[in-house]
């Protein structure tokens, strides 16, 4: 069964818009990623400033081909022509693993 990492970004409330923006600016850029079945940014609405990254894969070397193939190219490169990388978001960020052992979805989902 799939596998679930979760990447807990402490975002301070004034790097919030900048953080989404950032993950917006990259839409879809996992989606074609072997393996890859889920994505979702969630942010925080009360008790914390930690955003959670939400991402489902088929199994953990689906995963792990990604960290060291497109996602770690993104993390590099930067994105920007300049050469200089702007400046994190987060000022820190924790990976949660989890193993799915049971999941439900509604009828004709």
């Amino acid at each position: 069964m799939s596998v679930v990492k979760i990447n807990v970004l402490a975002v301070p409330a004034e790097q919030r818009e900048t953080l989404e923006k950032r993950f917006a600016s990259r839409a879809h850029a996992v989606e074609n990623s072997d393996g890859f079945e889920w994505f979702e940014l969630l942010r925080p609405v009360e008790g914390t400033d930690n955003y959670l990254v939400y991402t489902r894969w088929r199994d953990e070397e689906s995963f792990q081909a990604w960290m060291e193939g497109p996602m770690k190219a993104a993390h590099q490169g930067g994105g920007a022509d300049s050469g200089e990388r702007p400046k994190p978001a987060a000022s820190g960020s924790t990976l949660w693993s989890f193993d799915v052992v049971q999941q439900a979805a509604p009828p004709n989902a």
